[in-house]
């Protein structure tokens, strides 16, 4: 099983940057497809961008165009680029895994979450 630990989050003001890191252990990193997602206070939590072992990346529609998902093989890292940031974007970002090899979902192991609040 991958052990997932996010980091780089904390607070921003509107139009601010951040980074968030998603260090994995434990398995083969290279050939899972890893996910970002995001839970608001008092919602569910939601898709927010995925890369699969390929390099080939998915954005949810509210956060195209300002955040970019790219992973570092080497260094088993993925990371969530978050550019032009907006109040509704505060939530606790969560790094997935996916649980089986060249398959992109099935979301099986996850990070314990970083905060990220960005201020108007």
């Amino acid at each position: 099983q991958v052990q997932l630990v996010e980091s780089g989050g904390g607070l921003v003001q509107a139009g601010g940057s951040l980074r968030l890191s998603c260090a994995a252990s434990g398995r083969t990193f290279s050939t899972y497809a890893m996910g970002w997602f995001r839970q608001a206070p008092g919602k569910e939590r939601a898709f927010v961008a995925s890369i699969t072992w390929s390099n080939n990346t998915y954005y949810a529609d509210s956060v195209k165009g300002r955040f970019t998902i790219s992973r570092d093989n080497y260094k088993n890292t993925m990371y969530l680029q978050m550019n032009n940031l907006k109040p509704e974007d505060t939530a606790v970002y969560y790094c997935a895994s996916s649980g089986r090899r060249y398959v992109l979902g099935s979301w099986n192991d996850w990070g314990q979450g970083t905060q990220v609040t960005v201020s108007s």
